[in-house]
């Protein structure tokens, strides 16, 4: 991924996968030394050892304001960690709002073992899942100004080629699990055309679009979990979800397990590109 374009597609291509049937390959380099026979002189032979190379890494960059897209994220981060080759690194974007705002919007502190991302730090990435809770429809502000620090990169296109995805957070079930990731489905909707331009500007997908980043939508890979109408249930085609309502609730094991699922979906998706 993002490591040398023009490169012919493998053979041996293994296909993406939805759930744990996930190809078990590992990045690996053969080692060719010259060795000198104790009878015919020096010979060119291949050695067998096989030299682990640095695990494939996916960054999982979130903004949580009251826990719900954090849980979603260690989840995530259990799914891309249970593919072999692949590991889920965990940031956070930086906050915009004041202590002191924090404290009045009854906020929980943040945990310190989950470091602060810089908007350059996410050149080093293999592929990216960015999680924010929804603000009337559209992502945080703390993630937008994220976005938004990512100038040099885009003029630069160092972002080019790497997947990316995402997951959120709405308060109910019309606050936007889908129009988040991408609001072309607003005007099926009924919804005038101010409202859906001026969703379009704020929506995510369009920031990868302009990095020129690959979208990787997890569609209904999950299977039967995706169609089950039996209980409440966030995520959509776009990516996992949770509803958080007032607040108090947690996510439940079907959103949780949508979210590991996305994590291994994204880490095969990045294993396949970068053994391509």
């Amino acid at each position: 991924m993002g490591k040398g374009g023009g490169c012919v597609p493998s053979k041996k291509r293994m296909p993406l996968v939805a759930s744990d049937d996930h190809p078990n390959v590992t990045r690996e380099a053969t080692i060719r030394i010259e060795e000198k026979s104790p009878t015919s002189g020096t010979g060119s032979i291949e050695d067998t050892t096989s030299v682990p190379l640095s695990k494939l890494k996916i960054f999982i960059v979130f903004y949580s304001m009251y826990g719900h897209v954090e849980i979603l994220a260690r989840r995530m981060k259990k799914g891309v960690d249970g593919i072999d080759g692949v590991e889920g690194i965990l940031f956070r974007v930086p906050e915009t709002l004041s202590s002191e705002v924090l404290e009045q919007m009854k906020a929980p502190l943040k945990d310190d073992d989950i470091p602060v991302i810089s908007a350059v730090e996410l050149v080093s990435a293999d592929g990216i899942l960015f999680g924010f809770p929804t603000r009337y429809g559209s992502m945080a502000a703390q993630m937008k100004a994220f976005f938004d620090s990512t100038g040099q990169l885009w003029r630069e296109q160092k972002l080019a080629g790497k997947p990316a995805g995402f997951f959120v957070s709405t308060g109910t079930q019309g606050g936007g699990q889908e129009t988040t990731a991408t609001a072309s489905l607003l005007l099926l909707a009924g919804t005038d055309l101010f409202t859906l331009f001026e969703s379009l500007s704020w929506t995510a997908i369009t920031q990868l679009s302009h990095h020129g980043m690959l979208f990787v939508p997890i569609g209904y890979t999950f299977g039967a979990g995706m169609f089950k109408m039996d209980t409440i249930r966030g995520g959509s085609p776009y990516g996992a979800g949770v509803f958080a309502g007032d607040g108090t609730r947690e996510p439940t094991e079907t959103e949780l397990a949508l979210a590991e699922h996305q994590g291994k979906y994204m880490a095969a998706v990045v294993k396949r590109l970068a053994q391509a």
